[in-house]
C-alpha cells in the first residue's frame, strides 16, 4: 500500500519552501535548502516500489492520487521546486518502465542516497548528444532544469540506428555559459549542459530505439506537469482571496464575480487533473484514448490557469505587477511553467480522436 505518511512529512516543510521562494527567484538560485529537507523527508524515494525502500506513489489508484496531491502541494509552495521534482519522478518512472533490473536497482540506490535526477531531452539548434566510437558522448542539451545541481540525468542520445535513453552521472558533464534568463521559473536554474567526453557503457542505457516517444507514456506523463500548474493556480486563488479580504474589497460585487470565476477555473482544473492522473497511472484503456484524454486535460488546465491569471491581475490592478509582489512572481512562474511543446498540435490531435469516439466520460 502507498505510504501517506510521506505526504504529511512534506506538508510540514511547505511553509518554509514557500517562504524561501521570493529570495530564490531574486537571486536566482537553486533551492538547495529546500531539497535537503525534502531528501531527508524521503521525497526522492516516493515513486520507488516498497521493496526498494519507496512509498509506492504513482502505483495503482491510491498511488496515483497521492502523487497527484504531492505534486499539487509542491506547485502551490514553489513552482520551480515542483518542476525539478517532476523531472526526477519522470526519469525514475522511465527507468522502471524500460530499464533492466540492474539499472533499476542502481537508480533506486542513487535516489535513496539523495541523488536528484534530471530529465534533459531538448537538443540545441544544430544538434544534440551523439554516441561516438568507444562509448564516448559528444554534444550538448539545452533548457536543462537543475543544471549544476542535479547529480544524475536521463538524456536522449542519437545512436547509429536511432535515438535511445540513457542515465548519466553528471560529474563529468559541464554546465555551459548560457545567456538563458527566463522571465519566470528562475530558481529552476535552467541552462545548457555539454556531455562531450563523458564515457558510458551498455549498463547505462534503457529501452530500445524510439522508446522515449512511445505512447501512452510519452504524452500521458504530461499530467504530472499539469499537477504542478494546478498547485500554482491554487496559490493564486488563495492570494487573490486574502488580498481582497485585507483590502476589505470582499463585498464588492465585481470583485466577487471575478473571484467566483477564478474559483470555477480552479475547480475545472482540479477535476480534469484528478481523472487524468488516474487514467495515466492505471493505463485503463487503449493508448490513443488515454493520450487524447490527458492531452485534453493538459489544455483545459492551461486555459484555466491563464484565465485565473488574467482575472487576478485585473482584480489586483497594478499591485499584481510590482516587483516583489507574490502575485507578480507566481504569474511569471506559472506563465513559464505552462509553456509545454506544441499546444496547438496537442489540442488538434486530442480533438481528432473524439471525432471517432463519444465525448469523454466514465471508463
Amino acid at each position: 500500500m502507498p505510504d501517506e505518511a510521506l505526504l504529511r512529512r512534506v506538508a510540514a516543510l511547505l511553509p518554509d519552501i514557500a517562504a524561501h521562494a521570493p529570495a530564490l527567484d531574486e537571486s536566482p538560485a537553486f533551492p538547495q535548502a529546500d531539497f535537503d529537507a525534502l531528501i531527508a523527508a524521503g521525497l526522492l524515494r516516493a515513486t520507488l516500489p516498497a521493496r526498494l525502500g519507496g512509498a509506492g506513489y504513482g502505483e495503482g489508484a491510491e498511488g496515483a492520487d497521492l502523487l497527484r496531491r504531492l505534486l499539487v502541494d509542491l506547485g502551490e509552495a514553489s513552482l520551480p521546486v515542483a518542476r525539478l521534482y517532476e523531472a526526477h519522478v519522470n526519469a525514475l518512472q522511465l527507468v522502471f518502465r524500460y530499464g533492466g533490473e540492474a539499472l533499476r536497482a542502481r537508480c533506486a540506490d542513487d535516489a535513496a542516497a539523495g541523488h536528484l535526477f534530471a530529465l534533459w531531452v531538448t537538443d540545441p539548434h544544430g544538434g544534440g548528444v551523439r554516441l561516438s566510437g568507444g562509448g564516448v558522448l559528444d554534444g550538448a542539451k539545452a533548457f536543462c532544469s537543475g543544471a549544476g545541481a542535479a547529480s544524475r540525468a536521463l538524456i536522449t542520445a542519437t545512436m547509429p540506428d536511432g535515438v535511445r535513453m540513457l542515465i548519466v552521472p553528471l560529474g563529468q558533464a559541464r554546465v555551459l555559459p548560457s545567456g538563458i534568463r527566463l522571465a519566470g521559473m528562475r530558481a529552476a536554474v535552467t541552462g545548457s549542459v555539454d556531455f562531450t567526453g563523458v564515457r558510458v557503457g551498455p549498463a547505462d542505457f534503457l529501452g530500445e530505439v524510439g522508446d522515449y516517444l512511445r505512447e501512452p507514456v510519452f504524452s500521458a506523463g504530461a499530467w504530472r506537469g499539469s499537477a504542478g500548474a494546478v498547485g500554482g493556480l491554487r496559490a493564486l486563488v488563495t492570494l487573490y482571496r486574502d488580498e481582497l479580504l485585507d483590502r476589505h474589497r470582499d463585498a464588492d460585487p465585481h470583485q466577487r464575480a471575478r473571484f467566483g470565476q477564478v474559483l470555477m477555473a480552479y475547480e475545472t482544473a482540479r477535476l480534469w487533473l484528478a481523472r487524468a492522473a488516474r487514467r495515466a497511472c492505471l493505463e485503463d484503456g487503449p493508448a490513443d484514448e488515454i493520450v487524447a484524454y490527458v492531452n485534453l486535460a493538459r489544455m483545459a488546465i492551461e486555459a484555466a490557469c491563464l484565465d485565473a491569471m488574467r482575472l487576478t491581475q485585473r482584480g489586483l490592478g497594478l499591485g499584481a505587477f510590482l516587483a516583489g509582489h507574490p502575485a507578480e512572481r507566481i504569474c511569471r512562474d506559472l506563465a513559464v511553467f505552462l509553456r509545454q511543446p506544441a499546444p496547438d498540435e496537442t489540442l488538434d490531435k486530442a480533438a481528432a480522436y473524439y471525432f471517432g469516439a463519444g465525448p469523454p466520460g466514465d471508463a
